[in-house]
């Protein structure tokens, strides 16, 4: 079973699992974030039928981590976002099906993730985009992904409320496909599958031409405003507290 740095990927009858392993909670830090675009790549070019993304453990995963920008500072969020969009955008430009199994916490970048993907089944934990409530703002491409995946109004009310939702609640607000396991995540990716692979390829494209992702240097200078003046190292914070 191929492994890259916190990437695990296996196969189930032509179909990629690819399962985030690092840390507890999979946070995103930049070795993982190089780590999925590399693996996302080679799956596009490779022979696989069509790819499932999950996580180890208790979360998909929970987002970034927040403790390594803020050691890493200023120079390491201007080398971690260009990341965090190719990592995005990598899951999101695949030419084959691509089906999140949300088998626990999908938080943030966690939850883009997942929405990147062309179908979510959730089977535990919560999934919202807790930015706001950090105090950082999105990156343009996760955004554009959030929307592409929601609908410009549920979208909107995901970002604007930083809601963290349940499998049940997630699905009532159509965030979600189906509440289920790996299995039923696999059975979804092979009915995809079945289509044709030129066919699916062109009508992804076509579905998602109009996300760009292009940088917007305003992200990065707040996002190192918020390392310096502590308002994430306040939420962290906080955050430790309730747990």
């Amino acid at each position: 079973m191929p492994r890259t740095e916190g990437i695990r990927v296996g196969d189930r009858d032509g179909i990629a699992v690819v399962r985030l392993e690092r840390g507890k909670v999979n946070a995103l830090d930049l070795d993982l974030l190089h780590g999925i675009a590399e693996v996302f790549a080679g799956l596009d070019r490779g022979d696989a039928r069509a790819v499932v993304l999950t996580g180890a453990g208790r979360a998909f995963s929970a987002g970034v981590d927040l403790w390594r920008i803020l050691d890493g500072g200023a120079a390491y969020v201007r080398e971690f976002l260009p990341a965090l969009d190719a990592a995005f955008l990598a899951v999101f430009t695949l030419g084959k099906p691509a089906v999140a199994a949300v088998n626990g916490h999908a938080l943030a970048g966690g939850a883009i993730l997942a929405a990147a993907c062309d179908q979510r089944v959730m089977a535990a934990g919560t999934i919202g985009v807790t930015e706001l409530l950090v105090g950082v703002p999105f990156p343009p491409s996760a955004l554009e992904i959030l929307g592409h995946a929601l609908g410009g109004r549920a979208a909107r009310r995901a970002v604007l409320t930083g809601a963290a939702l349940t499998p049940e609640e997630a699905l009532a607000a159509g965030h979600i496909d189906e509440i289920g396991s790996l299995d039923a995540a696999l059975a979804r990716a092979a009915t995809l599958a079945e289509i044709p692979p030129d066919t699916y390829r062109l009508t992804k494209a076509q579905l998602r031409s109009s996300v760009r992702g292009a940088p917007d240097p305003r992200v990065t200078e707040i996002w190192i405003r918020a390392v310096e003046d502590g308002r994430i190292e306040r939420h962290m914070s906080r955050a430790v507290r309730r747990t």
